[in-house]
């Protein structure tokens, strides 16, 4: 037993020696500072001293640079759904298309070392020039005004997919026939009324709901005035409401297969949108003649696309 214990504790200095022998190696994170130096540039496509807010596509390169830079994400504002997006080499093309001259405030945070960030604002000032199609004109509005409402008589007169270039399908869920009859009956009688002012060439939505309108709840309703803080999804009581309007070429990066117009009808104001409440106020036309219309808008959750089919009111 003694010979045991003596072997013991031999070995145990040993080992003793051997670990105190060692040496110790000393990690540092370095030093977590936040990007700094950070300028934004917006390079307008087409500007020259003829043009010094573009040459009318609304075509924007965006490039931030700073110290200590990994990455960015970029804001758009309000018209833009206000979710931000990842630039890919801290650079990004975008399409501004609301037409005329107009100012957009863009939200930058630049991402350094740990998780810091910094955050800029700029400003910019482009021109989109664009004419719709008569022919659209005409099929949506009757050159004057005409009232279409959701086409509950049909299977896929709502339906959902993914937002995301190359896809124009609703591949994750698409309505039957009546499908929000029993439920929320308000989406087939609420209506929505395009109308042509000849006088100054412009256009306005009035949307009337006399059951109310299909919608959600708190932010996701797209602000939509007397909307509840909370609740489910279902019929609402809302006043009605009336903004302008305009045509636009689409962004959405659909493939040029599908089916699309091309052409955007993007709502003013907070209190318009159509056949059903939401937070975006740009919809993309896929198809339209006099007798039926097809039409795709990206949806309240991020990543979402929702698709409209509607028909003039009998």
């Amino acid at each position: 037993m003694k010979k045991n214990i003596n072997y013991f504790l031999g070995v145990f200095f040993v080992l003793l020696l051997t670990a105190s022998s060692c040496t110790q190696e000393t990690y540092s994170l370095g030093d977590l500072a936040a990007p700094s130096n950070m300028v934004i540039a917006a390079d307008l496509v087409g500007k020259d001293a003829t043009h010094p807010n573009g040459d009318g596509s609304g075509k924007v390169k965006i490039t931030v640079t700073a110290d200590n830079l990994l990455g960015s994400t970029i804001d758009y504002g309000p018209s833009d759904g206000n979710d931000p997006a990842n630039m890919p080499g801290n650079t990004v093309v975008k399409t501004f298309n609301t037409p005329g001259l107009n100012t957009y405030r863009v939200i930058v945070v630049a991402y350094g070392p740990g998780g810091t960030s910094s955050i800029q604002t700029k400003d910019i000032t482009i021109r989109y020039d664009y004419t719709a199609d008569p022919a659209i004109v005409t099929n949506l509005t009757n050159n004057a005004s005409k009232t279409w409402i959701v086409d509950k008589s049909v299977a896929g007169h709502f339906g959902v997919g993914p937002w995301e270039a190359g896809s124009a399908t609703p591949s994750w869920w698409s309505a039957g026939i009546n499908e929000k009859v029993a439920c929320c009956n308000c989406f087939y009688t609420a209506s929505f009324t395009f109308t042509k002012v000849a006088a100054s060439g412009t256009y306005t939505l009035t949307v009337t709901s006399p059951d109310g309108i299909l919608t959600k709840t708190g932010a996701l309703s797209g602000g939509l005035s007397g909307i509840p803080a909370s609740g489910d999804e279902g019929c609402y009581a809302f006043a009605g409401g009336t903004s302008a309007f305009t045509f636009g070429g689409s962004t959405s990066g659909v493939a040029a297969s599908a089916p699309s117009t091309t052409t955007n009808i993007n709502l003013a104001g907070a209190n318009t949108f159509i056949g059903y409440g939401a937070t975006q106020k740009s919809y993309e036309i896929l198809t339209i003649t006099a007798a039926t219309m097809y039409l795709r808008v990206q949806g309240t959750e991020t990543g979402n696309a929702w698709y409209l089919k509607m028909i003039p009111k009998p």
